[in-house]
């Protein structure tokens, strides 16, 4: 007997399934082919349901983000409705394209440790996420919790979340097995990782990888406006100056992540849209891993490439040790990590020479199109040449 994931939200499916007799199940849209691109596409921005030709470039798309509220995933914005219909119009162009919810993110995950802490609340979040799935007419569920065991954003958390974060996959796994057995539709379950060894040693990944599809490392924000010292932060290897303790690129976390028992055909390498930058530093090496004086801030790719690389004052440098960018403006003592096509073409080449998954990248309106046009050059996409 299949037992229904969440009977309300799927009622009508189960009915018009089976009074056909299980004789008209729906057809599998045919996967994405690897290596895949993921876009996270954040609620706040509009401007990008119109580009039907950027959808060919694209495997799937996380849409950021579901709240988790009272132990429940639902919507963050009362657009999500109509910006969710237009992500999935884009399967008229490519017809391939997966479209997830992704629940949680930096300022969303502080109701994951509640939602997930015994039998009864996982029940009730894994059918929340399951009926937002069906409500939306989407393809699967990722979930971002930022982070397991750990504060996060101040975020409540307990020693118990490294169990529980596996249960809820486990549930939600099940749940989505059990659709898939009445409507035929395999429904993905996916999630973002932190880039570190604290997020694997508060986590089980050794087991939970068993009930997802593919996870997205997010190999950035290796250095940022908490750190007092600039530095790369989306660094594909580690950098010959950096001389700080356990130093971090792409390539340490992705070593990792296998490390800690996930096959690296699950792996997804996350790619930065945007810079980080820092005022108030010294010339030496450029500004390249100083100490900083003055204030931190970010700044989306497409804004750098405007005013900014090789421009009004500002000089870039390749730093070949971490085969990364960077920027300083030695009069105003500003430097500013980022990634451009050079660093992409290196990634992408650790991407086909590990056997990993694919590209995933955060988030696609900081990007004027430059960069994910490297990432579909060198992460080719068969949907660009069909038709």
């Amino acid at each position: 007997m299949i037992r229904l994931p969440y009977l309300p939200a799927v009622a009508g499916l189960f009915l018009v399934l089976f009074t056909s007799c299980g004789k008209n199940l729906k057809k599998e849209v045919p996967y994405p082919d690897k290596p895949y691109i993921i876009a996270y596409v954040h609620g706040y921005e509009d401007n990008w349901g119109e580009n039907d030709e950027k959808a060919k470039m694209i495997t799937h798309i996380n849409y950021a983000f579901a709240n988790v509220i009272d132990g429940k995933v639902v919507e963050g914005k009362p657009e999500d409705k109509k910006n969710l219909a237009r992500l999935n119009a884009l399967k008229k162009t490519n017809p391939k394209l997966k479209v997830l919810i992704s629940a949680g993110g930096w300022g969303w995950s502080g109701g994951f440790s509640d939602a997930v802490v015994d039998e009864q609340a996982r029940e009730v979040f894994a059918a929340s996420a399951i009926d937002f799935m069906l409500r939306h007419k989407l393809d699967g569920v990722d979930l971002d919790w930022e982070y397991p065991g750990q504060t996060g954003n101040n975020n409540t958390f307990r020693a118990e979340d490294k169990q529980n974060f596996t249960l809820i996959l486990k549930r939600i796994r099940e749940k989505l097995d059990s659709l898939e057995a009445i409507s035929g539709v395999h429904y993905l379950q996916t999630i973002a990782t932190g880039a570190s060894q604290g997020y694997l040693d508060h986590t089980e990944m050794d087991i939970a990888h068993e009930y997802l599809d593919f996870i997205n490392i997010m190999t950035y924000d290796f250095k940022g406006g908490w750190n007092p010292y600039t530095g790369h932060h989306s660094n594909l290897k580690v950098s010959e100056f950096d001389t700080l303790t356990n130093p971090m690129s792409a390539e340490v976390a992705t070593a990792q992540h296998v490390a800690a028992g996930i096959p690296v055909d699950k792996l997804v390498l996350g790619f930065a849209f945007y810079g980080r930058g820092w005022q108030g530093v010294p010339a030496k090496n450029n500004g390249l891993y100083q100490l900083a004086g003055g204030k931190a801030f970010g700044i989306p790719y497409k804004k750098l490439k405007d005013s900014l690389i090789n421009k009004n004052g500002f000089v870039r440098y390749w730093d070949e040790s971490a085969s990364a960018p960077y920027l300083y403006h030695a009069d105003s003592a500003v430097f500013i990590t980022y990634e451009d096509p050079q660093s992409y073409a290196a990634r992408c080449a650790f991407i086909k020479e590990k056997g990993m998954a694919g590209a995933m990248f955060w988030q696609f309106n900081q990007d004027d199109g430059d960069l994910l046009g490297a990432l579909s050059e060198n992460l080719p996409q068969p949907i660009k040449n069909e038709n």
